[in-house]
């Protein structure tokens, strides 16, 4: 080493994390860094030039054998772990783990020993640490993802790899709007404000459906975040952001396929209690209804059939949102063409859904523009068909599913019961 090389070695030892010793092939103490006296208060003054680390650093009776296991690394290769207790300047005793390596000449041969050592409580906290962090982008269940700043994925592991149908490596420097289609709005939100304001106080159900994903299916992580910051600035500074996330999309369907259950239960009670004080049958049909639309559709349709056998336009709701309102006494006929999904529920007695109609197509089907799905149910009581309930939805309303069906069927058997009692 030249003479120009020492300040920078010095330089290196003293802001060293750990606290570092070194040996000349004699067991003579050349070097004794700043963390080293943080550790057990001796100086570099106290240290250096000193044989061996017997009567100060170590017990009399402890010390050939922790000075033979340090300075047996000159005669084996690589690097060895060792614990041992160090005697602090106060006169306690602290467990530490070391790493000793030889140092050699430019020919070769050994010439002394280095040293690096800290509390071993320490040690194992950061070996902890390194130890969840590599379980964590390993052998997780949760998803786990690390995004940078830019809010691009830096590290992700297997679970959040398969959630986010790709291969690990290929999600790495991507945009989120890369991979995920709905949702991503808001999971750019949440990352802003981690970066900026620090973690939620509770976990969030983001819903998000993959982009690609040809059926649009939607699924429900409950995610929770945490800020990385580095350590090492004089300022805390943002490295981005660890997402986790667990997929709860079959809890949370499930949850809120009960809620609607119990909701269109209560509608259905509520009706009937109404019903049961209304002064007609069709003002009894009309309640029905109307309960039935809240939370479910944007219009409905009631057609009777008629002495020849046509449908007649009994009620219905108005152009804009408002309560199914009887037409007439008499009925209009409404003509509908062959095939129209009213007579389909006719000709097949039950249900028929209809759904993704373009806006030329809802004229000649006779429903109001903007119906984007349609769901039409037979009225039948005591083995007669009375007519057809048809509810539509707009735009911003999914298509009618099984489920809706089933209510609408529901909704039918009572209209067609309380449309009997004329």
């Amino acid at each position: 080493m030249s003479a120009g090389d020492e300040p920078l070695l010095a330089a290196l030892l003293e802001t060293m994390d750990a606290a570092l010793c070194a040996f000349d092939a004699d067991g003579v103490v050349t070097h004794w860094n700043a963390e080293a006296v943080r550790v057990l208060g001796w100086t570099a003054r106290d240290a250096v030039g000193r044989r061996g680390l017997a009567g100060w650093a170590v017990r009399s009776a402890d010390a050939d054998e922790i000075m033979g296991r340090l300075l047996g690394v000159m005669g084996g290769g690589g690097r060895q772990v060792h614990e041992f207790a160090l005697v602090t300047r106060d006169g306690g005793r602290i467990l530490v783990r070391a790493q000793t390596a030889a140092v050699h000449a430019p020919d070769g041969a050994a010439i002394g020993v280095y040293c690096a050592f800290s509390e071993v409580h320490a040690q194992i906290g950061l070996e902890r640490s390194i130890a969840l962090s590599d379980a964590l982008f390993q052998d997780a269940t949760w998803g786990v993802v690390l995004i940078d700043a830019d809010l691009r994925p830096a590290v992700v592991n297997g679970c959040a790899a398969r959630a986010l149908a790709s291969g690990r490596d290929s999600l790495l420097g991507r945009p989120l709007g890369e991979l995920l289609d709905h949702g991503v709005a808001e999971l750019e939100a949440a990352l802003h404000h981690v970066l900026s304001e620090g973690a939620p106080t509770a976990p969030l159900d983001l819903w998000f459906t993959l982009r690609g994903d040809p059926e649009a299916v939607r699924h429900c992580w409950h995610s929770g975040f945490v800020r990385l910051g580095t350590p090492l600035g004089e300022e805390p500074v943002p490295l981005g952001v660890g997402w986790l996330f667990s997929d709860v999309t079959g809890a949370r369907l499930a949850d809120q396929e009960a809620s609607r259950l119990r909701f269109r239960t209560n509608q259905l009670r509520r009706a009937a209690n109404v019903a049961a004080d209304c002064g007609g049958p069709m003002d009894a049909a009309t309640a029905y209804v109307d309960y039935a639309l809240a939370g479910f559709a944007d219009h409905a349709l009631l057609d009777l059939v008629g002495p020849a056998g046509k449908l007649v336009r009994a009620a219905g709701t108005p152009g804009g949102p408002g309560p199914c309102l009887p037409v007439s006494s008499a009925g209009i006929p409404v003509g509908y063409a062959e095939g129209h999904p009213a007579l389909q529920a006719l000709d097949r007695t039950g249900s028929v859904r209809t759904s993704c109609l373009p806006s030329h197509r809802t004229a000649p089907l006779r429903w109001p523009d903007g119906t984007v799905s349609a769901l039409c149910s037979v009225l039948r009581s005591r083995a007669r068909t009375l007519g057809v309930i048809t509810f539509l939805r707009g735009s911003d309303r999914p298509s009618f599913d099984r489920a809706d069906a089933a209510y609408c069927e529901d909704v039918a058997a009572r209209v067609g019961a309380v449309l009997d009692t004329g």
